[in-house]
C-alpha cells in the first residue's frame, strides 16, 4: 500500500514540474518564449554530462571527419533546438491552428495534395528533427485530421497533459503498442498517419539498415503498413531558418517503392529508403536532429557495443 502511495505522490510531482515548466514558457509571448527556450538549451547543454557524451560518440560514428569545434556548434545547435521546441510547444494553449502561418511556411503541399487525392491513404514520416510536434497543429491548420503514431508516457498524468496538448488542434494519437489492424484501417479508409522514423529499435522490432554507412537498427512498422495498403510514404521535415525566424515545413515527393514475392527484402528497400531520406534531412542541418539519443544501440549479434 506505501508502495502505491508514494507512486501516486511522485506521478503528482512529476506533473507539477511539467506544467510548470511549460506554464512559465506558456507565460511569454510566442517569440520570447521560443529564444528563452533556445538560451535555456544552451544552459541546459552545460549540465547534461550524459547527454553530451553520447551526442559526442554519434557525432564520432556519423561524422568523423568533424573537427571539435564543429562538433560542439552542432551538440549546441542540438540543446536549442529541443529548448525551441518547447518554447512553441507552451504556446499550444493559447494559439489557433490558423496562426502557423506566423510561425510557419509550407513547401511543397502540392505533394501532400497529389498523395493524398490517391484516395489510399497518407504516411507522413520524420524524424527527432526540427519541431516534430509542429505536426500536431499543421495538418488541422489545412481542414485535416492526421493520427500521430506516439510511445505513451510512464506516467499517466504526464501522458494526460501531454495527451491534450498534442490533441489541441484536432489531431489524434496512437499508441504504439496498439493492434497494427487500427492503423491499416485508418490507411485503407484513406486517412492520414504520422510516424517519427529515426529511433533505435529493439531487434526483434526492426531490421537493420544503413545509416551514415554505419548499421541501424530501425522500426519496420512504417514499411510494413505502406507496402500492405498501398498508402503513399511522404517525407515532412520542419526546419528552423535563423535568418527568418520561422520554421519551415518542407514535404517532398512521396517515396516510391515496388512490391515483389520477397516480403522482407521489400520491407528492408522500403525501409532503408526511409532511412536514407532522413540522413539527407540530418547532414544538411545537423544541427537540428537530436544527437542525444543512442541510434546505434542495438548491434547485429556479430558486432560489438558502439557506446560505452
Amino acid at each position: 500500500m506505501a508502495k502505491q502511495k508514494r507512486g501516486r505522490f511522485q506521478s503528482k510531482l512529476e506533473l507539477y514540474a511539467v506544467r510548470g515548466i511549460v506554464g512559465a514558457f506558456g507565460l511569454l509571448p510566442r517569440r520570447a518564449s521560443m529564444n528563452f527556450g533556445a538560451s535555456v538549451g544552451r544552459f541546459a547543454q552545460k549540465f547534461g554530462g550524459k547527454l553530451n557524451r553520447t551526442a559526442n560518440k554519434n557525432l564520432a560514428i556519423a561524422l568523423p571527419n568533424l573537427s571539435e569545434v564543429e562538433k560542439q556548434k552542432i551538440i549546441r545547435g542540438c540543446f536549442e533546438s529541443l529548448g525551441r521546441q518547447l518554447g512553441l510547444i507552451s504556446q499550444f494553449p493559447k494559439i489557433k491552428a490558423e496562426d502557423a502561418h506566423d510561425f510557419l511556411e509550407v513547401e511543397g503541399k502540392e505533394n501532400f495534395d497529389c498523395a493524398f487525392a490517391r484516395g489510399k491513404g497518407v504516411i507522413f514520416f520524420t524524424g527527432h528533427f526540427g519541431n516534430w510536434e509542429i505536426f500536431n497543429l499543421v495538418p488541422p491548420a489545412f481542414g485535416y485530421v492526421m493520427h500521430i503514431l506516439v510511445r505513451r508516457i510512464d506516467n499517466p498524468l504526464v501522458e494526460n497533459y501531454v495527451e491534450s496538448l498534442r490533441t489541441r488542434f484536432g489531431c489524434r494519437t496512437i499508441d504504439k503498442k496498439t493492434s497494427a489492424r487500427t492503423m491499416f484501417r485508418l490507411l485503407q479508409n484513406g486517412e492520414i498517419l504520422g510516424i517519427v522514423a529515426d529511433l533505435n529499435a529493439q531487434e526483434r522490432e526492426g531490421v537493420f539498415v544503413d545509416f551514415f554507412g554505419i548499421p541501424a537498427s530501425t522500426t519496420t512498422g512504417l514499411a510494413k503498413l505502406a507496402l500492405r495498403t498501398d498508402a503513399a510514404v511522404l517525407p515532412a521535415f520542419v526546419i528552423w531558418q535563423p535568418d527568418k525566424q520561422k520554421y519551415l515545413l518542407k514535404l517532398e515527393p512521396a517515396v516510391e517503392f515496388d512490391k515483389t514475392e520477397d516480403d522482407s527484402s521489400d520491407v528492408r528497400e522500403l525501409t532503408q529508403k526511409v532511412t536514407k531520406v532522413i540522413e539527407k534531412f540530418v547532414r544538411l542541418h545537423p544541427e537540428q536532429w537530436m544527437w542525444i539519443h543512442k541510434r546505434w544501440n542495438t548491434r547485429p549479434p556479430e558486432m560489438p557495443s558502439l557506446y560505452d
